[in-house]
């Protein structure tokens, strides 16, 4: 699952972040963000319209996220 599918409250551990060509500058800055394996993350808040923008928690470090970005790490539910 990725992270823009998570539900609001929702938590999970970050599986990886998927780079859409080599050298992806936008999934560099997202590990640099902290979105890393392994990482917690949580969903805070979503817009209204479409889920835009997401508000993420890492660890404790909060983001707004395009919901383009957000679909870009793949993550697994707590348990």
């Amino acid at each position: 699952m990725n992270l823009s599918q998570l539900p609001k409250g929702g938590q999970a551990t970050v599986l990886s972040v998927i780079d859409d060509c080599a050298h992806d500058a936008i999934a560099h800055r997202l590990r640099e963000l902290g979105f890393v394996v392994g990482a917690s993350v949580k969903i805070l808040a979503k817009g209204f319209l479409g889920g835009n923008p997401l508000v993420v928690r890492v660890g404790n470090t909060r983001f707004a996220l395009r919901k383009k970005e957000a679909q870009r790490i793949q993550v697994v539910t707590s348990l």
